[in-house]
């Protein structure tokens, strides 16, 4: 199985060699699509993509996608870089310019609710979400066995109130030896500190299991049957110090009704979080989002 997905893999990274992606926040006027797009023709590019917004064509902010193919890339990786500071500089711009074929490393985090994480692990092995992942760490030894039968290392760490100082910096030194981009929480049922967090912020998602902002913590469909609710979902956003509270990626729902039981309601929220948290997942790892305070832009 990790043969062929390591072909499929090495087959992308061949067909993206010369394929870049640059995201831009700055503020709103007039000329930064023209320039960006003066200078990828300077520099023989060809734009194959482009997504913008702007909050207010007056003063507002401005956001930017832009994906091109350019020949040589791997050669002029450094020139790009460096040559497009100076339009970053005159548009004082937040920008950041990613590799097509360097492909990103994801840690998936999971307890004992295997639902979300075998999602993933289905979409990586048909080839539709196309990133490394190298390892995956769970408090609980429930997964073992069905991450292993993908090639993945599953690595055990009990983490609880008690120890979770000492779990965290194993985690952490974790996703350094493993040089990890980002990290997957799929119904992983820990806090993580503000220590965790801020080494890798902006680069944590989270699935919760209800349509935020409604039913934050823990045991939120216990709670929606209690209010008798209509509608269930569940909301993808990445991590803040904040419980539940940061970005929101994505979002869906499922109609239910009266004769839904508190378990009839988990069982077809599992249903809404799997395709959530994949959806997520995959703009993250394609460079589609852009954080804006606490919401984002998603292209």
């Amino acid at each position: 199985m990790i043969n062929n997905i390591v072909k499929k893999q090495e087959k992308y990274k061949e067909n993206t060699k010369n394929r870049g992606r640059i995201l831009i926040t700055c503020e709103d006027r007039p000329g930064i699509v023209a320039a960006v797009s003066e200078f990828l023709t300077d520099h023989e590019a060809n734009i194959i993509d482009s997504s913008q917004y702007s909050t207010n064509p007056e003063g507002g902010k401005f956001f930017m996608r832009i994906e091109f193919e350019c020949p040589g890339l791997q050669d002029r990786k450094a020139q790009l870089e460096r040559d497009f500071k100076a339009i970053a500089t005159n548009f004082q711009m937040e920008w950041k310019l990613f590799f097509v074929s360097e492909l990103k490393r994801a840690a998936i985090f999971v307890s004992k609710e295997l639902h979300c994480l075998r999602e993933l692990l289905l979409e990586w092995e048909n080839g539709d979400l196309v990133a490394e992942i190298p390892l995956v760490i769970s408090n609980h030894a429930d997964a073992k066995e069905y991450v292993e039968s993908f090639g993945i290392p599953f690595v055990h760490i009990p983490a609880s109130k008690e120890n979770r100082a000492q779990a965290e910096q194993q985690q952490l030194q974790l996703l350094d030896e493993y040089n990890i981009d980002f990290v997957v929480l799929a119904r992983y049922m820990q806090i993580l500190t503000p220590n965790f967090v801020s080494s890798f912020n902006q680069n944590i998602i989270n699935i919760h299991h209800s349509f935020l902002p409604a039913f934050v913590g823990a045991k939120p469909y216990d709670r929606a049957f209690e209010r008798g609710v209509k509608l269930i979902g569940a909301t993808s956003h990445y991590v803040t110090n904040d419980l539940d509270e940061g970005p929101i990626i994505e979002q869906d729902i499922k109609r239910v009704n009266h004769r839904d039981q508190a378990e009839d309601l988990k069982k077809n929220g599992r249903i809404v979080e799997r395709s959530v948290l994949v959806r997520a997942v995959k703009w993250h790892n394609e460079d589609r989002i852009i954080v804006h305070g606490n919401k984002t832009v998603v292209f």
